[in-house]
Protein backbone atom coordinates (compact mmCIF):
# COMPACT_ATOMS: atom_id res chain seq x y z
CA UNK A 1 0.00 0.00 0.00
CA UNK A 2 1.25 3.48 -0.86
CA UNK A 3 2.19 5.83 1.96
CA UNK A 4 -0.64 7.85 3.47
CA UNK A 5 -0.28 11.39 4.83
CA UNK A 6 -3.48 12.47 6.63
CA UNK A 7 -4.61 16.05 6.03
CA UNK A 8 -7.60 16.19 8.39
CA UNK A 9 -8.65 14.59 11.68
CA UNK A 10 -12.31 14.25 12.62
CA UNK A 11 -13.15 13.45 16.20
CA UNK A 12 -16.04 13.77 18.62
CA UNK A 13 -19.05 11.77 19.74
CA UNK A 14 -20.74 11.83 16.32
CA UNK A 15 -17.63 11.45 14.12
CA UNK A 16 -18.40 7.93 12.90
CA UNK A 17 -22.10 8.43 12.17
CA UNK A 18 -21.35 11.77 10.51
CA UNK A 19 -18.79 10.26 8.13
CA UNK A 20 -21.08 7.30 7.46
CA UNK A 21 -23.64 9.74 6.04
CA UNK A 22 -21.12 11.68 3.93
CA UNK A 23 -18.87 9.13 2.23
CA UNK A 24 -19.41 6.26 -0.19
CA UNK A 25 -17.95 3.31 1.72
CA UNK A 26 -19.13 1.65 4.94
CA UNK A 27 -17.34 3.56 7.68
CA UNK A 28 -18.74 1.15 10.28
CA UNK A 29 -16.54 -1.59 8.85
CA UNK A 30 -13.23 0.21 9.39
CA UNK A 31 -10.99 -1.51 11.92
CA UNK A 32 -8.34 0.32 13.92
CA UNK A 33 -5.19 1.33 12.02
CA UNK A 34 -6.41 0.09 8.62
CA UNK A 35 -7.10 2.38 5.66
CA UNK A 36 -10.38 2.42 3.75
CA UNK A 37 -10.96 4.11 0.39
CA UNK A 38 -13.99 6.39 -0.07
CA UNK A 39 -15.40 8.77 -2.62
CA UNK A 40 -16.70 12.10 -1.39
CA UNK A 41 -19.43 12.92 -3.91
CA UNK A 42 -21.68 15.86 -4.67
CA UNK A 43 -25.41 15.40 -5.21
CA UNK A 44 -25.03 14.35 -8.86
CA UNK A 45 -22.70 11.52 -7.87
CA UNK A 46 -19.56 13.19 -9.16
CA UNK A 47 -16.43 12.65 -7.07
CA UNK A 48 -15.20 15.74 -5.25
CA UNK A 49 -12.29 13.85 -3.70
CA UNK A 50 -10.92 10.38 -3.18
CA UNK A 51 -10.43 10.00 0.56
CA UNK A 52 -8.51 7.31 2.40
CA UNK A 53 -9.67 7.01 6.02
CA UNK A 54 -7.96 5.45 9.02
CA UNK A 55 -9.58 4.94 12.40
CA UNK A 56 -7.51 5.37 15.55
CA UNK A 57 -9.66 4.77 18.59
CA UNK A 58 -12.63 7.10 18.13
CA UNK A 59 -10.74 9.48 15.82
CA UNK A 60 -10.70 9.37 12.02
CA UNK A 61 -7.78 10.51 9.87
CA UNK A 62 -8.44 11.54 6.26
CA UNK A 63 -5.90 11.55 3.44
CA UNK A 64 -6.71 13.14 0.07
CA UNK A 65 -5.10 15.35 -2.55
CA UNK A 66 -3.40 18.31 -0.83
CA UNK A 67 -4.88 20.88 -3.21
CA UNK A 68 -8.36 19.83 -2.04
CA UNK A 69 -7.68 20.61 1.62
CA UNK A 70 -10.00 23.59 1.88
CA UNK A 71 -12.63 22.15 -0.46
CA UNK A 72 -12.99 18.97 1.62
CA UNK A 73 -12.71 20.67 5.01
CA UNK A 74 -15.20 23.42 4.22
CA UNK A 75 -17.76 21.09 2.66
CA UNK A 76 -17.65 18.61 5.53
CA UNK A 77 -18.06 21.47 8.03
CA UNK A 78 -21.03 22.80 6.06
CA UNK A 79 -22.85 19.49 6.44
CA UNK A 80 -21.87 18.90 10.06
CA UNK A 81 -24.72 21.15 11.26
CA UNK A 82 -25.45 20.13 14.87
CA UNK A 83 -23.32 16.99 14.83
CA UNK A 84 -20.86 16.75 17.70
CA UNK A 85 -17.69 16.60 15.65
CA UNK A 86 -14.37 18.43 15.77
CA UNK A 87 -12.27 19.12 12.66
CA UNK A 88 -8.49 19.46 13.03
CA UNK A 89 -6.25 20.20 10.08
CA UNK A 90 -2.96 18.35 10.14
CA UNK A 91 -0.10 20.57 9.01
CA UNK A 92 3.45 19.94 7.85
CA UNK A 93 2.44 16.96 5.76
CA UNK A 94 4.00 15.82 2.50
CA UNK A 95 2.19 17.01 -0.62
CA UNK A 96 3.45 14.02 -2.60
CA UNK A 97 0.88 12.09 -4.63
CA UNK A 98 2.16 8.64 -5.55
CA UNK A 99 -0.84 7.00 -7.20
CA UNK A 100 -4.06 7.62 -9.09
CA UNK A 101 -5.82 10.52 -7.39
CA UNK A 102 -8.53 13.13 -7.89
CA UNK A 103 -7.05 16.61 -7.59
CA UNK A 104 -8.54 20.10 -7.75
CA UNK A 105 -8.36 20.02 -11.56
CA UNK A 106 -10.38 16.79 -11.82
CA UNK A 107 -12.73 17.31 -8.87
CA UNK A 108 -16.38 16.72 -9.86
CA UNK A 109 -15.40 15.39 -13.30
CA UNK A 110 -15.94 11.65 -12.74
CA UNK A 111 -18.38 9.30 -11.03
CA UNK A 112 -17.12 6.46 -8.77
CA UNK A 113 -17.59 3.84 -11.50
CA UNK A 114 -15.30 5.82 -13.82
CA UNK A 115 -12.60 5.40 -11.17
CA UNK A 116 -13.19 1.66 -10.60
CA UNK A 117 -14.43 2.23 -7.04
CA UNK A 118 -17.34 -0.13 -7.56
CA UNK A 119 -15.15 -3.11 -8.51
CA UNK A 120 -15.39 -5.51 -5.57
CA UNK A 121 -16.83 -2.49 -3.71
CA UNK A 122 -13.28 -1.30 -2.97
CA UNK A 123 -14.47 2.28 -2.54
CA UNK A 124 -18.27 2.11 -2.65
CA UNK A 125 -20.71 0.13 -0.52
CA UNK A 126 -24.04 -0.61 -2.18
CA UNK A 127 -25.63 -1.75 1.08
CA UNK A 128 -24.65 0.97 3.59
CA UNK A 129 -27.46 3.45 2.94
CA UNK A 130 -27.57 7.11 2.01
CA UNK A 131 -24.79 9.60 1.30
CA UNK A 132 -24.61 12.53 -1.15
CA UNK A 133 -24.94 11.25 -4.71
CA UNK A 134 -25.87 7.72 -3.60
CA UNK A 135 -28.98 7.47 -5.79
CA UNK A 136 -27.04 8.28 -8.97
CA UNK A 137 -24.18 5.91 -8.12
CA UNK A 138 -26.61 3.10 -7.27
CA UNK A 139 -28.64 3.66 -10.46
CA UNK A 140 -25.55 3.17 -12.63
CA UNK A 141 -24.68 0.03 -10.66
CA UNK A 142 -28.06 -1.64 -10.81
CA UNK A 143 -29.51 -0.41 -14.11
CA UNK A 144 -26.51 0.10 -16.34
CA UNK A 145 -23.00 -1.03 -17.12
CA UNK A 146 -20.07 1.35 -16.62
CA UNK A 147 -18.96 2.71 -19.97
CA UNK A 148 -15.71 4.21 -18.71
CA UNK A 149 -12.93 2.84 -16.51
CA UNK A 150 -9.67 4.07 -15.01
CA UNK A 151 -6.53 2.66 -16.62
CA UNK A 152 -2.80 2.94 -16.11
CA UNK A 153 -0.73 4.04 -19.10
CA UNK A 154 2.90 4.06 -20.07
CA UNK A 155 3.70 7.59 -21.14
CA UNK A 156 7.22 9.04 -21.49
CA UNK A 157 6.21 12.70 -21.75
CA UNK A 158 4.52 15.19 -19.45
CA UNK A 159 0.74 15.46 -19.49
CA UNK A 160 -1.78 17.39 -17.45
CA UNK A 161 -5.07 16.47 -15.77
CA UNK A 162 -7.95 16.48 -18.26
CA UNK A 163 -5.69 16.25 -21.30
CA UNK A 164 -7.62 14.31 -23.92
CA UNK A 165 -6.99 10.67 -24.78
CA UNK A 166 -7.81 10.18 -28.44
CA UNK A 167 -7.64 7.67 -31.25
CA UNK A 168 -5.14 8.29 -34.05
CA UNK A 169 -7.71 10.69 -35.44
CA UNK A 170 -7.28 13.31 -32.72
CA UNK A 171 -10.85 14.54 -33.20
CA UNK A 172 -12.10 11.24 -31.72
CA UNK A 173 -11.81 11.81 -27.97
CA UNK A 174 -12.20 8.63 -25.89
CA UNK A 175 -11.12 9.77 -22.45
CA UNK A 176 -9.34 12.17 -20.13
CA UNK A 177 -6.16 12.10 -18.06
CA UNK A 178 -6.77 11.86 -14.32
CA UNK A 179 -3.22 12.54 -13.16
CA UNK A 180 0.41 11.68 -13.77
CA UNK A 181 2.98 10.53 -11.21
CA UNK A 182 6.51 10.43 -12.59
CA UNK A 183 6.38 7.78 -15.34
CA UNK A 184 2.88 6.59 -14.41
CA UNK A 185 -0.11 8.14 -16.13
CA UNK A 186 -3.71 7.46 -15.14
CA UNK A 187 -6.67 8.12 -17.37
CA UNK A 188 -10.37 7.37 -17.72
CA UNK A 189 -11.37 6.03 -21.13
CA UNK A 190 -14.36 4.42 -22.81
CA UNK A 191 -14.03 0.68 -22.29
CA UNK A 192 -15.15 0.06 -25.87
CA UNK A 193 -11.93 1.73 -27.08
CA UNK A 194 -9.44 0.07 -24.73
CA UNK A 195 -7.95 -2.13 -27.47
CA UNK A 196 -7.43 0.73 -29.89
CA UNK A 197 -4.19 2.63 -30.41
CA UNK A 198 -4.39 5.59 -28.03
CA UNK A 199 -2.79 9.01 -28.09
CA UNK A 200 -2.34 12.10 -25.93
CA UNK A 201 -1.42 15.32 -27.71
CA UNK A 202 -0.94 13.26 -30.86
CA UNK A 203 1.71 11.07 -29.22
CA UNK A 204 1.20 7.36 -28.64
CA UNK A 205 0.69 5.96 -25.14
CA UNK A 206 0.49 2.32 -24.07
CA UNK A 207 -2.41 1.02 -22.00
CA UNK A 208 -1.08 -1.19 -19.20
CA UNK A 209 -4.27 -2.27 -17.44
CA UNK A 210 -7.04 -1.37 -15.05
CA UNK A 211 -6.16 0.54 -11.89
CA UNK A 212 -6.86 -1.70 -8.90
CA UNK A 213 -7.19 0.36 -5.73
CA UNK A 214 -7.09 -2.81 -3.65
CA UNK A 215 -3.34 -2.80 -4.33
CA UNK A 216 -2.86 0.91 -3.56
Amino acid sequence: MSAKTPKLKISGKDAQIFLQGQLSNDINKITDSTWQLNAYCQHQGRVIALIWIQKRGSDFYLDFAPDLQQVVHNRLKMFALNAKVVFSEIGNQSSLIDNAQVTFATSEKFIPQDLNLDINEVGVSFTKGCYPGQEVVARVHYLGKPKRRLYRFECDFAVSPLDELTLKDTTKVVGKVLNQVESQTFGVIKTAEKNQALFIKGRAVKLLGLVDFADC
